[in-house]
């Protein structure tokens, strides 16, 4: 059976799913390195194990042209980005790494700087193989609401969470904005804070996922592993909105949508 013998919705449904599944590749890589590591006898510690084999998945990567050498330097702006979030966070309490390793810095693990690579790959990838282009995208007033949310993340320690009115914000930044993709003959669009939260769902399914395999725990999972909280969802869907940006940002002028109206549907 071939994608034209479907009918024309389900052929792009799967078309679509495709083209996620290889924008996830190095999520998906990460996410079998955590089973793997977890199930096999390793002879240094695991997340020792886990940097090394990150380290070696970026460079493959590379290597097969799946992610150019400039794609690559802007992913590791969000391992940069990311190691600083988690020093922070792990100081703070608000999670932790239970196992021991060599290659830790102040409670945190620098592997663990590549979950947020895994996040920017994806992005990265998923605009180029979707063909990603932004109508009506306000790029001040989206950049000034992620900078407010990143230091939301961070300051709600101390003072009120503003989560709420941030997102809010975030709705009222991004209202009439569209991105638009590509999925086979077809070019399609959706609101861009839906794009936020349907990626903030996949994030928290991911979540749950690696705090099963001891990728880090919260403090409600000490003792046992329990569901990560659905509030976590929300936090996903703000914070992926900075690595959007970020993107954004990099990408310069080319986040512009080329401007084709989308075939109505068969």
């Amino acid at each position: 059976m071939t994608l034209s013998s479907l009918p024309f919705p389900l052929a792009q449904l799967v078309r679509f799913g495709l083209l996620e599944a290889r924008a996830c590749a190095f999520a998906v890589c990460m996410f079998t390195g955590f089973a793997l590591s977890a199930a096999v006898p390793l002879p240094v510690p695991r997340y020792d194990a886990l940097l090394l084999y990150a380290v070696a998945l970026t460079a493959l990567f590379w290597a097969l042209r799946l992610e150019t050498g400039r794609e690559i330097a802007a992913i590791a702006g969000f391992h940069v980005v990311g190691l600083a979030f988690e020093l922070f966070k792990v100081h703070m309490g608000s999670w932790s790494y239970p196992e021991a390793a060599w290659s830790v810095v102040w409670g945190v693990p620098l592997y663990s700087g590549f979950m947020y690579a895994a996040v920017g790959s994806y992005i990265v990838r998923a605009w180029r193989l979707l063909d990603l282009g932004l109508e009506n995208y306000r790029p001040r007033a989206v950049t000034a609401v992620a900078v407010a949310i990143y230091a939301n993340f961070l300051t709600h320690h101390w003072l009120p969470d503003l989560r709420v009115p941030l997102a809010l914000l975030l709705v009222a930044a991004t209202w009439g904005t569209w991105v638009h993709f590509t999925v086979g003959p077809r070019r399609a669009r959706m609101p861009l804070a839906l794009s936020f939260l349907l990626i903030g769902v996949f994030l928290w399914v991911a979540e749950n996922i690696a705090t099963l395999f001891d990728a880090w725990r919260y403090p409600h999972q000490a003792q046992v592993w329990a569901l990560v909280h659905p509030d976590k969802l929300g936090a996903w869907a703000l914070l992926v909105t900075v690595s959007f940006v970020l993107v954004a940002l990099w990408k310069g002028a080319d986040v512009r949508d080329r401007g084709e109206t989308p075939e109505p549907s068969r």
